[in-house]
């Protein structure tokens, strides 16, 4: 029997392999003393067979393969060129280990194939694990899934993440039972329907408490996840890309990085880790040494209606509210008057622009803004000269149906790749753009790995040659989030819906993998366009202050007073963005279901803002005490309530905190909590603390 034994701060993992067969986890939680024998660990975890069962439990390996009776789902389904499935019997032939990696290769010398399972900390607290196969033939591989981890018999609730446009990071919660929990997404794209993630949680496990284990596959063309629990008992979770779609025979393939994290602190101890290393891994290091600017997007004020004086003119008017970046969405190109026309004409429309983009940059700099600017560059609209010209550009079939009247093009092809690459490249050389707003409107006819592959790499190619260009994830909203395409962007827009009371909760659960510095959140109009809702300009403005804050709205609606708060917030969160973007966004186990609260903690544990957003009436009269979180017991915290001038007249309750700061310590206010005024649904409680 071989061993290996992994550590950081939260968790150990303990892999062993016996009699050279494939290796599998035997402990993967809280962290084991330096003196456990893993030797005997690994006996010990062994279980019993009784009758119904066959002689010797088959593990769940990190890559379970058919031929051996294993009972659950492989994770390698394979064919050769006469369509046999191959069911390969691994031998190790080579282990690469110290007490932060391990790799791990195997082959199959009668098949010609070769596994390999590496698993590597990817920052303290988090671990990331791939596999490659390799086949001295071509053969077809119909699922591949990154090595898989067994599910810890304490946790027996899975929590993923669902939703729909506008609606994005739904949180469900399911129990393992006889059936497998499968979810295949094959729409091209990470998804609003599907986010590549997944936790399982011990019972009464929270925010700040209880066991919780969490999966996030960095994988943008559309995913499998399989969490199933066997006949015996145990259980797996996989994932890797949605089955099918690797294309085509080959020798080579890969899955994408799977990360995984554990906390014996709830939810927040393994969301923690998971923010930490976008910001400090996957973000451009000097993205982090300089302020992130206020963004103003054009496009709920014109949509397709471009006017170089009118643009001017809310240019102006965003830069008096604070706005430090101007952003031109849709229909600045070819013929581009509704959405049907014009995608991959991506040539500047003389009739609305006919002085070129200076004129309206010019101004935009005299401002003091930068200029940013809307793709979408994977797409095509069949009323387009591009189309017209290169109809065996389009991925698929030419009677396919239409997704938001355009087609998608076949990022695969080298003349694909050319064509988009020197467009954008020519848009960026001849202007004084700093900022992409990179959209990707439509699920694709069918997942294909090649495309998802092909649109990394000229990401990878601009941002080679404009380093100085943010690019920004949007696909309809939150239709492409996730840790793959993050390596490529450093911003995501969360979701189309402007509406603050959806956005309070879809900010609150993407939070789970996503760190306020990349995720957009923009003031919307009075009257959200996507639901209808009317909201005051206090909440919209508190909420998009929760992320990267920006506005999204026509300034030419607002009243002096929505002006005035507006330009307050904007002041406010200027003055707290160095430290506050930076910071572990720690959600909060209120009392109260109609509050959704968390705590955004300094790196240095000096300071911290509570957002408690109201978002319906609440059950009882009085607001319920608000415990905190991450804060020293032992020390002393001022604290101070910084929206107090939104205090409402049934608010009659004579409180401290309505008119004072007040000095409590971390563990009362960790242990009882804030008392917060009361409140009118659809507004937010915003506090400051500072540690004294």
């Amino acid at each position: 029997m071989q061993t290996w034994r992994l550590d950081d701060s939260a968790q150990t993992i303990v892999v062993a392999a016996i009699n050279n067969n494939m290796a599998f986890v035997a402990y993967w939680g809280a962290v084991l003393p330096e003196h456990e024998d893993v030797n005997q660990l690994v006996k010990a975890q062994v279980r019993d067979l009784t009758g119904g069962m066959i002689d010797q439990n088959a593990p769940v390996s990190l890559c379970p393969v058919e031929g051996n009776a294993f009972s659950g789902m492989p994770a390698l389904i394979a064919s050769d060129a006469m369509g046999t499935a191959l069911m390969p019997r691994f031998t190790l032939q080579h282990a690469c280990y110290n007490k932060q990696a391990l790799e791990l290769i195997y082959n199959d010398v009668d098949l010609g194939l070769t596994y390999k399972a590496s698993i590597s900390l990817a920052i303290d607290g988090l671990w990331q694990l791939s596999s490659n196969l390799q086949s001295v033939d071509d053969i077809q591989v119909h699922w591949l899934a990154a090595p898989v981890l067994p599910v810890a018999d304490k946790t027996p609730r899975a929590l993923e993440f669902g939703g729909r446009w506008c609606g994005e990071f739904r949180l469900t919660e399911s129990s393992f039972g006889p059936s497998a929990l499968v979810r295949e997404n094959r729409t091209g794209r990470s998804g609003h329907e599907h986010f590549p993630g997944l936790m399982t949680a011990s019972q009464g496990a929270n925010y700040c408490q209880g066991d919780v284990y969490a999966w996030h596959y960095g994988w943008s063309g559309g995913h499998k996840m399989v969490a199933e629990q066997l006949p015996d008992g145990r259980r797996q979770v996989q994932f890797g890309h949605v089955s099918h779609s690797y294309r085509g025979m080959a020798k080579t393939f890969s899955s994408a990085k799977q990360y995984v994290a554990f906390s014996a602190h709830g939810i927040n101890g393994v969301s923690v880790p998971l923010q930490k290393y976008v910001r400090e891994e996957l973000l451009p290091r000097d993205l982090l040494q300089k302020p992130r600017p206020v963004h103003y997007n054009c496009w709920e004020a014109i949509y397709f209606d471009h006017d170089v004086e009118l643009l001017q003119d809310l240019a102006s008017r965003a830069a008096s509210l604070g706005a430090e970046r101007f952003v031109l969405d849709d229909g600045w190109f070819g013929q581009r008057d509704d959405d049907t026309t014009a995608l991959g004409d991506w040539d500047l429309d003389l009739r609305k622009y006919p002085q070129g983009l200076t004129p309206l940059i010019d101004h935009i700099e005299s401002l003091g803004m930068g200029f940013g600017l809307w793709f979408e560059p994977e797409m095509v609209s069949e009323n387009s000269q591009l189309y017209r010209a290169h109809p065996e550009w389009v991925l698929g079939h030419a009677t396919q149906t239409l997704g938001r009247q355009q087609l998608v093009l076949n990022m695969a092809l080298a003349p694909v790749q050319e064509y988009l690459y020197d467009k954008v490249n020519q848009m960026l050389a001849n202007n004084a753009i700093e900022y992409i707003k990179w959209d990707h409107n439509r699920v694709l006819p069918f997942a294909d790995v090649s495309q998802t592959q092909a649109v990394y790499n000229l990401l990878a190619r601009l941002r080679s040659v404009f380093p100085h260009v943010e690019i920004e994830s949007c696909s309809s909203g939150g239709g492409r989030i996730d840790y793959g395409i993050l390596q490529h962007t450093q911003r995501v827009w969360l979701s189309d819906s402007n509406d603050a009371l959806e956005r309070l909760r879809i900010q609150h659960h993407a939070a789970t993998f996503l760190p306020a510095i990349i995720t957009g959140s923009h003031v919307g109009p009075r009257c959200c366009h996507t639901s209808g809702r009317v909201h005051s300009m206090n909440f919209r403005a508190w909420v998009a202050a929760q992320r990267h804050m920006g506005m999204e709205m026509d300034p030419r609606e607002l009243t002096a007073a929505e002006a005035s708060q507006l330009l307050s917030v904007v002041k406010w969160w200027k003055q707290q963005r160095s430290w506050l973007l930076a910071a572990d966004i720690l959600r909060l186990d209120s009392g109260d279901e109609a509050v959704l609260a968390e705590q955004h903690l300094a790196a240095n544990g000096e300071q911290f803002v509570v957002f408690a957003g109201v978002a319906d009436s609440s059950e009882q009269i009085s607001p319920r005490p608000l415990p905190l979180t991450g804060l020293d017991a032992q020390a002393l915290y001022e604290i101070d309530l910084v929206n107090r001038d939104e205090l409402v007249n049934l608010s009659r309750g004579e409180m401290a905190i309505k008119v004072d700061t007040l000095t409590l310590s971390g563990s009362y206010l960790m242990n009882y909590g804030v008392t917060l005024p009361w409140q009118f649904p659809n507004a937010m409680w915003v506090l400051k603390g500072k540690r004294l």
